[in-house]
């Protein structure tokens, strides 16, 4: 188990990685996924970027 003073660190990394919101609770021990998507799921840089870049290759030719 992690100690808790490195829980969200190293949740944040795990999320900022492209790991699965389910894989990330399981390993963080949480009871309900929703705990894992509340506490440790917010926008890093890293992912802000990514989200575009995929949405922008989504659409592409679209317009």
């Amino acid at each position: 188990m992690i100690p808790h003073s490195f829980r969200h660190i190293h949740t944040s990394l795990l999320f900022d990685a492209g790991v699965g919101v389910k894989e990330i609770q399981e390993r963080s021990e949480h009871l309900d996924i929703n705990t894992t998507m509340i506490i440790y799921a917010h926008m890093t840089k890293n992912i802000e970027e990514r989200t575009s870049h995929k949405f922008s290759e989504l659409t592409k030719g679209l317009l």
